[in-house]
């Protein structure tokens, strides 16, 4: 799953924005076959709304796979009006033939050789709803930008964005990867930059406040596969009503999971075959907390469990090993509070300042919790550092795409500033020094930007301009 992984944020004053990333670090430029999704997968968007971190109301997204242009060496082609052999074709393709189909403008462009369709299907109360566009017809995937000749990719998005009946907004496709972050820096043993401030991983003022990047974004240039659902907030809350932000009733945790048949058999050239249960095989709630917490002997059996038996996992939220390894690389630069981290306490069960006081906390459990009370904050007014900046709507509560959950995560698991007397300098500073997203979101559903483009995308690295320095 993507570091992306899964989202929830009141986008809107009475819907909620789920979107589950998959995929990642795709190269835009890497055909033949690009990046669809996986038919032999169930993706699912599950949404605990009575504190017990079991899911209430789970969204099912299954992908189906057609080739259309099973001769062709590539899954998409196309140019302008399309391209005809010239005078001197040889036989048996005369001259005149139309030999590459015109640029793909939708989804039944002759040109699109692999086209995915999906299903979307709610589960709540033991009912199942599958959404359908109104006109009946399938519902598509919207595939890699492969290039400017070959796809009018800004018109498929537009095609692939769906508005259904009852307030429900559908979009799935591969777009420009919405997470941002010094990669590199952070698996080289938390190597973050050394920026104004002239202390690795501590940023200035003016570096704090700025709308751009002093060190290299990783993932910039890369695509990842995105599933979208927006839903009125009726849908999820377990009164089916609109709670206000003091209602016990109005948090909900959400996550995101991927399963698979337990026997898949590929014995080409006939089609794979699958049998047995599906199995969980990969799960995500709050951004990195597999990646940087969970130790790498548990992180499989994280991935396939569930979140109310992450009782198991406790240990590496309230002692997290990140937060000791910056203490020490730093030499006690960062102080850290002491163990058990109960300053974390609200990031792993229902409680203040996202949940409302008085909330079942429930068990410890990686979910990504939303207060669905909560208004958003307008896009003017939103700050990257979400909830400790003092935007009420901003990471932890809920995950916008502008959110700077690094940074966040940086100042909070390894900082202490939700703890008393850690707010304050060096730890409220903490940052890896890449602020934004290297392209502009959208400003509506599905907020995502598009994929690279896959003949001009562009990667920015260390020592080029906004990609910060070298060291």
């Amino acid at each position: 799953m993507s570091y992306s992984g899964s989202q929830a944020a009141n986008q809107k004053p009475s819907k909620v924005t789920f979107i589950l990333c998959v995929d990642p670090l795709l190269e835009a430029a890497n055909g033949p076959t690009y990046f669809p999704f996986d038919p032999g997968i169930l993706y699912e968007i599950k949404v605990d709304n009575n504190n017990d971190a079991v899911e209430d109301v789970v969204f099912q997204i299954q992908f189906q796979t057609e080739q259309r242009l099973p001769s062709l060496f590539t899954v998409m082609a196309g140019a302008g009006d399309g391209i005809k052999t010239p005078a001197n074709s040889p036989a048996p393709i005369a001259p005149g033939t139309l030999i590459v189909p015109p640029q793909i403008k939708n989804f039944d462009s002759p040109g699109l050789g692999q086209r995915q369709s999906y299903t979307v299907t709610m589960i709540k109360n033991g009912a199942a709803q599958t959404f359908k566009e109104a006109s009946g017809k399938p519902l598509y995937a919207v595939p890699a930008n492969a290039g400017p000749r070959t796809i009018d990719y800004p018109s498929v998005f537009k095609a692939g964005t769906y508005a259904l009946p009852n307030g429900i907004s559908l979009f799935t496709g591969t777009v420009d990867d919405p997470f941002w972050i010094d990669l590199g820096a952070t698996f080289d043993t938390l190597n973050l930059r050394t920026l104004g401030s002239g202390i690795p991983a501590v940023l200035t003022a003016d570096e704090d406040k700025a709308q751009m990047n002093f060190a290299s974004d990783t993932v910039s240039g890369y695509g990842v596969n995105a599933i979208a659902i927006e839903v009125p907030i009726e849908m999820l809350t377990r009164t089916g009503k609109v709670e206000t932000a003091d209602s016990v009733a109005a948090t909900i945790g959400a996550w995101g999971t991927t399963s698979r048949p337990r026997v898949t058999v590929r014995n080409a050239p006939n089609p794979l075959t699958t049998r047995g249960d599906l199995r969980q095989v990969q799960r995500m709630g709050q951004p990195l907390f597999n990646e940087l917490l969970i130790g790498v002997g548990s992180k499989d059996k994280f991935s396939m469990s569930q979140p109310k038996d992450d009782a198991q996992f406790a240990s590496f939220a309230l002692d997290p090993v990140l937060a000791r390894i910056v203490n020490a690389a730093y030499n006690g630069v960062v102080a850290i509070p002491n163990a058990p981290r109960v300053d974390l306490v609200p990031l792993v069960t229902y409680a203040p300042p996202i949940a409302a006081k008085g909330t079942p906390a429930g068990p410890i459990a990686d979910m990504l919790r939303l207060n669905t009370g909560v208004p958003a904050t307008p896009p003017a007014q939103a700050n990257r550092l979400g909830l400790i900046a003092g935007d009420a709507a901003g990471y932890p509560n809920g995950r916008r795409l502008m959110d700077d959950v690094t940074d966040i995560a940086l100042r909070v698991v390894v900082g202490g500033v939700l703890a008393p007397g850690f707010n304050k300098f060096p730890n409220n500073m903490l940052g890896d020094g890449v602020n934004v997203n290297d392209a502009p979101y959208r400003t509506e559903f599905p907020y995502l930007a598009d994929c690279p483009d896959g003949r001009n995308r562009r990667h920015i690295d260390p020592g080029e301009p906004g990609g910060g320095p070298v060291k």
